[in-house]
């Protein structure tokens, strides 16, 4: 297992394991309400049975290559997380999440965490595409991208029913020349 650290204030970025269950479920318990405002990720670990399922999923992934989830820990403690959503290789192009709960916000710690992510991506797997698909409703979400250097691609309007009320889906991205410069 490896552990990168985020910064000076003692977060860091590790993989995300089906072992560690109980730690994401509760987790996801601390923050659902507030995770779940504009995305449906905390809905699929409504239990602890599901909340493995999810991680599993997520471990089957990492091991087909198609996909990863990591972490953040503040404290030693679960507060959020990034994702490769998507990954395809072969055509050089990936899909980043994210996800925290609401005492860890305004730290940074998403900025910080996709920065690795997409470094990576770009750097050691030569993705040439990476993407942030986010709500148009999510401001948060939204100035990430924005921190991140990506440029705004187009709005899929009305693209997605979540709880109940469609939403528009921006579609961020940075490419590979883009992220070396």
């Amino acid at each position: 297992m490896f552990v990168k650290s985020l910064g000076v204030d003692g977060a860091e970025l590790r993989p995300l394991d089906p072992w560690q269950a109980e730690e994401f479920f509760a987790h996801m318990e601390r923050g659902r309400e507030f995770i779940g405002q504009h995305i449906g990720f905390a809905d699929k670990a409504k239990d602890l049975e599901s909340a493995r399922d999810l991680l599993q999923d997520y471990a089957d992934k990492a091991a087909a290559d198609t996909g990863r989830i990591f972490g953040i820990w503040l404290d030693d403690k679960l507060v959020g997380g990034v994702l490769f959503r998507v990954m395809d290789i072969p055509q050089g192009r990936a899909e980043v999440g994210c996800w925290l709960e609401p005492a860890a916000t305004g730290k940074g710690l998403i900025t910080r965490a996709s920065r690795i992510l997409i470094d990576w991506a770009i750097c050691e797997r030569g993705v040439h595409r990476v993407e942030w698909l986010v709500s148009s409703e999510n401001a948060p979400s939204i100035a990430v991208a924005r921190r991140l250097g990506m440029s705004r691609d187009g709005v899929l309007r009305s693209y997605f029913l979540h709880h109940g009320v469609r939403q528009d889906l921006e579609v961020w991205s940075v490419l590979a020349p883009e992220w070396e410069s």
